[in-house]
């Protein structure tokens, strides 16, 4: 019963030491290709520029008006529904919405229209500190020429598309919510921590004025055919349940206008970052040590097994 053990562990210290013998007698090859992965890895992430995080942190705006038409709901909803008036839509709701709509092609391709970044966007290549400036790739866009230089194949064209823009926008800004607090996080990562900032800024007001524009436009359509019912309609009771809904939408639209901070009501504003969010340097050079050190084992035992294949076969 007890020479089973021994010999399985006899056999195990045998074959940990031909295998360190074999790694050994062949220990130049893998210090050469450690050194030659280490140096690569180093290069490389020399070679990355620095990337900046902003970020803001933001709460969900309350709804003053909420109270008036959960009021109404449980009594007029069906009416209420016919006009295109959402008496049960919450502020969650309205967050959610906000949220997906931050994301969504359409938003971000007329954001990227509208504040003209395509350039900072698609071939920003680093941040000078000194001067503030943001030195593109000279690959992708040409300064001197003022004009896009990339070699790409069909269908794509020297300019990105906004179908590209969109996607490299999304790499770049991260939008979610926190499930136990509510509370709204967006960011933006830019080898300049201005223009990181600024984007952050940019996109908290853009997406405030959106839905505020979309509430408006929807209250207004909803007090227009609530009128023509009002003026349709002989019955004293739905006239008066059509003058306190179109009450409620004459609020809404009051509410809109006079508050910037329509959804997304801000905490903690964005700032221009001092230090860098990545690239994680250290991490790259031990990564590559690693792959090195996995790659040159592989080397030697590799030749180690051609060889001992050789001999037998002679």
């Amino acid at each position: 019963m007890v020479s089973e053990p021994t010999y399985k562990t006899v056999a195990t210290e045998t074959s940990f030491a031909e295998l360190f013998r074999i790694l050994w007698l062949r220990k130049w090859i893998i210090v050469i290709v450690v050194v030659t992965s280490t140096s690569l890895a180093v290069l490389y992430s020399l070679s990355l520029p620095n990337i900046y995080k902003s970020e803001a942190q933001l709460a969900p705006a309350s709804e003053e008006q909420a109270s008036g038409l959960a009021g109404l709901a449980g009594q007029f909803g069906g009416l209420a529904s016919l006009a295109g008036v959402n008496l049960n839509e919450q502020s969650s709701g309205k967050v959610l919405l906000a949220i997906e709509v931050l994301k969504s092609r359409d938003f971000i391709t007329n954001f990227i229209q509208k504040h003209d970044i395509l350039l900072d966007l698609m071939a920003a290549e680093s941040w000078d500190f000194s001067t503030d400036q943001i030195l593109y790739d000279p690959t992708i866009y040409s300064v001197e020429l003022k004009q896009w230089v990339r070699e790409v194949n069909p269908p794509l064209k020297p300019k990105p598309s906004l179908q590209e823009a969109y996607k490299q926008f999304r790499n770049i800004t991260s939008v979610h919510q926190d499930e136990d607090t509510g509370m709204i996080f967006i960011s933006i990562k830019h080898p300049s921590p201005n223009v990181a900032k600024q984007w952050v800024e940019l996109l908290i007001e853009d997406i405030n004025a959106t839905m505020k524009e979309r509430d408006v436009m929807e209250a207004n359509r909803s007090i227009k055919y609530l009128t023509e019912q009002i003026n349709t309609t002989t019955i004293a009771d739905i006239k008066t349940v059509l003058y306190k809904l179109v009450e409620e939408q004459a609020k809404t639209i009051m509410f809109a206008e006079v508050r910037d901070e329509y959804v997304f009501k801000t905490i903690d504003s964005p700032i221009s970052p001092e230090k860098k969010s990545g690239p994680k340097r250290a991490l790259i050079c031990l990564f590559g040590l690693c792959f090195g050190l996995m790659l040159g084992v592989f080397i030697s035992l590799s030749l180690h097994f051609l060889r001992t294949t050789e001999h037998k076969s002679n």
